[in-house]
Parts: C-alpha cells; structure tokens; sequence
C-alpha cells in the first residue's frame, strides 16, 4: 500500500504542475503533454494495484474462513476422540465388573 501512497503523491504533484501550467506560455506544451501522459499512466497503475489489491484482501478473507472452518473441524474431532475414549474407558469398567461377577459365580 505504501506504492500506492507515493503514487498517489506523485499524482498530485503532477497535477499541481498542471495547474501552475496551464496559463504558462506554449513553450510547455511539450511538457504539459508529457505530463497528462504521466498523469493518466500514474492513474492507471493506481487502478490496477487497488484491484490486486481486492483480490488479495478477498484471498485473505476466504484463506481466513477456511482456517476457521478447519479449526472447527478439528475441536469437533477431538470432541469425538474424547468421547470415544471415554465410552472404551467406560466398557474397560463394564467388563471388569462383568468377570468380578462371573468369577464370583464360578466360585
């Protein structure tokens, strides 16, 4: 963004010259020409680098989405882990109390 600051600068540098120019003799023609040229070049380099610009804020904000997606995705699956391992905790238990009473019958 700081290019775009100094372009920006530059163009209204070149437009102040305009200004100062414009009731100036025909000697500047030339270089009023020239500096209509670098005024219109200096624009259209401005509109080009916001619209990289967009894009790349765009980009961002999608790559951002799918991070918090993907991040989501993951707490859901370590939920599930964790109760996974809770229910296979929980059946260890079960079995156990299951075989104490089995070995009591057998007794």
């Amino acid at each position: 963004m700081e290019s775009l600051y100094n372009k920006e600068k530059k163009l209204e540098t070149v437009l102040e010259k305009l200004k100062n120019l414009s009731g100036s003799p025909s000697v500047y023609e030339g270089e009023l020409e020239q500096l209509y040229v670098e005024k219109n070049q200096l624009q259209s380099e401005k509109i080009e680098i916001e619209g990289k610009y967009n894009d790349l804020l765009l980009k961002y904000n999608e790559l951002k989405e799918q991070i918090k997606k993907m991040e989501e995705e993951q707490k859901k699956t370590k939920r599930m882990q964790d109760k996974f391992n809770q229910d296979i905790e929980e059946l260890g238990e079960e079995t156990d109390s299951l075989v104490e009473e089995i070995e009591k019958w057998q007794i």
